[in-house]
């Protein structure tokens, strides 16, 4: 079985949706032949297309923009309907949000759901996950523990409805750690950030007039 792991975040490097493909495919039998498929850009690579037509599976993973895809993706979803499967292949998505709460990305993972069935694809379910922006902070972590622990579980069961070939209820996950945490930590980065790029704190209050 060929299976197209799809980055498909803005973002090429360090980013929580490459983090993800790469915890699904460590949970993949050895016999299974990963392609992995970059759609960064508004446009399909030929290097992408060819990989995407060579898989027997194809499984998106991206952020949660606006309750949505990513701008980028919709229109690579577009051009990508026109591609139709010469036999059944199956679809599955991961979409990571800055929200605590995984059921955040449950709109996103409907949109994906309705695009497979106009362009002649099987839905086969997908994992909406919550406190994704910390993903990249996280340091290396023993199977089975820490904030990822959950996360895993719900990729294991991923795993096993691809190579089983079946259909997985859509799930939703957060990150393992307090609410009241990883709020403190969100802000935190957001303080950061503005410093970094000479604002001030408290400029990150201001509304527009």
């Amino acid at each position: 079985m060929k299976i197209a792991l799809i980055h498909a975040s803005p973002k090429a490097a360090d980013s929580a949706s490459g983090i993800l493909l790469e915890l699904l495919s460590s949970r993949l039998p050895r016999e299974a032949v990963v392609l992995r498929t970059a759609l960064h850009t508004s446009s399909v690579s030929p290097q992408a297309l060819e990989q995407l037509r060579e898989a027997d599976l194809w499984v998106f993973s991206f952020p949660l923009y606006v309750d949505s895809v990513p701008g980028h993706l919709l229109s690579c979803l577009l051009n990508l309907e026109g591609l139709k499967p010469k036999r059944e292949r199956r679809v599955y998505g991961i979409v990571n949000c800055g929200f605590y709460e995984g059921i955040q990305a449950e709109p996103a993972l409907l949109l994906l759901q309705n695009w497979c069935r106009k362009a002649g694809l099987i839905w086969s379910g997908g994992a909406g996950i919550g406190g994704g922006g910390c993903l990249t902070h996280f340091p290396s972590i023993k199977e089975g523990r820490g904030p990822v622990a959950g996360i895993r579980k719900t990729l294991q069961v991923m795993a096993d409805s691809m190579m089983q070939g079946k259909q997985m209820e859509n799930s939703y996950v957060s990150v393992g750690m307090p609410r009241s945490l990883y709020k403190l930590a969100a802000e935190m980065g957001w303080r950061n950030q503005i410093r970094t790029n000479g604002g001030r704190t408290a400029d990150l209050g201001k509304r527009p007039d």
